[in-house]
């Protein structure tokens, strides 16, 4: 999972308010809720493995203070990222920190996620040749990365949904695929549990 965020903020990085109109039209049409969490499901298919991985869990965005990924089965771990640091738990204990100060990256990656699953497509041209559309109340955006050296880790990515995400797919140039569906979406104060509300 940690591989994945990466690839994500990475991917998702970098926009600019001229991406173009699909985008801004997109962009017009995505909820900015202070609040949103949701379920989570995760399919990773390996290239040369015929069964593929599958995990779920919940997430939570919040703005001002961060992002909590935490995934419930197959194995249960919680990842929480902050403007000042990554932090990866197994249970109640500490796995991995990354704080921001010490690797420069972690506070980019952690703003882009942010704005990925809060709803913030901006800035996506910088490293990205993006082709959105929009039909109806739904849309559809494709990401090709730009430079080659991202495009060997990444390959492409696109995102669909309405008011919010629906779906991320994540195409490696090594042949890996995940893909993320997103939904039981709530927003507002009672979009969150107790128990998450004390890890962010």
């Amino acid at each position: 999972m940690k591989r994945l965020m990466f690839a994500i903020a990475i991917a998702a990085s970098c926009a600019s308010a001229s991406a173009g109109a699909p985008i801004a039209r997109i962009q017009s049409m995505l909820a900015k809720p202070t609040m949103l969490c949701g379920r989570f499901d995760q399919t990773k298919h390996l290239a040369g493995m015929k069964k593929p991985l599958a995990s779920h869990g919940r997430f939570c965005v919040v703005a001002g203070k961060g992002v909590l990924w935490r995934t419930l089965k197959p194995f249960p771990n919680t990842l929480r990222l902050t403007r000042d640091e990554i932090v990866s738990f197994q249970g109640e204990r500490v796995a991995m920190r990354l704080e921001a100060k010490q690797e420069p990256t972690v506070r980019m990656i952690n703003s882009v996620l942010f704005s990925l699953l809060s709803g913030d497509l901006g800035q996506l041209d910088t490293l990205f040749e993006v082709d959105g559309s929009v039909d109806g109340g739904a849309w559809n955006v494709a990401l090709k990365a730009r430079q080659p050296a991202l495009a060997k880790a990444i390959g492409a990515i696109s995102l669909d949904g309405g008011a919010y995400v629906k779906n991320i797919q994540i195409a490696e140039a090594s042949g890996d695929k995940t893909f993320i569906v997103f939904s039981e979406i709530k927003t507002g104060e009672g979009a969150m549990g107790p128990d998450e509300a004390t890890l962010l």
